[in-house]
């Protein structure tokens, strides 16, 4: 029976250029999956001001999920991400309080819907503010949305409400700082 030498020298650069190719499928694969989780499921994003305080602080970093809305309904309480209807080029990061058909009210900082006063255990005392507001009917297709810090948030109460078309988004998950890591209530 034959032999076979390989000459000396061709394995150990055939085995380098056969590691180098499976590092950079590795390496492709590893991306696209990435950005499809990226585009499509999960986006990363930078809390800007003191609006969400005390749940989401400035400059922390969180996941938003772009999915979810496409399999279910925008519920009361959620925190969502949206752009900026008088301004489409920012977002900004909410709470939901009034659903389509809902008429919101704000009594003495106290927020009503449907005159009835909304349970808002997120929100601290000393972060309500005093004023009071008329009665909003929200459109269809449209959330009242508004800040936990209520003394330091700029929301429906200045600007109106949400169009559905404009959010994208619900926060999901705070992953930086590492000492604030946990899912967003």
């Amino acid at each position: 029976m034959a032999e076979f030498e390989e000459p000396k020298g061709t394995g150990t650069s055939r085995g380098w250029f056969f590691e180098t190719r499976y590092w950079l499928r590795d390496l492709i694969l590893s991306v696209l999956l990435a950005f499809i989780v990226i585009v499509f499921l999960y986006q990363p994003v930078q809390v800007e001001g003191t609006s969400m305080m005390p749940h989401l602080e400035n400059h922390e970093r969180i996941f938003i999920n772009k999915f979810t809305y496409r399999f279910r309904p925008i519920e009361r309480g959620d925190v969502v991400v949206f752009r900026y209807p008088l301004d489409p080029s920012k977002s900004y990061i909410k709470r939901v309080i009034g659903l389509p058909g809902d008429v919101v009210s704000i009594r003495d900082g106290h927020v009503l819907v449907n005159d009835k006063p909304l349970s808002e255990p997120y929100v601290p005392p000393s972060y309500l503010d005093d004023q009071s507001y008329a009665p909003v009917k929200v459109e269809a297709n449209h959330y009242f949305v508004l800040g936990d810090h209520r003394s330091s948030s700029n929301d429906s109460r200045v600007w109106g409400t949400v169009d559905r078309q404009f959010i994208y988004g619900k926060a999901v998950l705070v992953y930086w700082p590492l000492g604030q890591w946990g899912w967003v209530r």
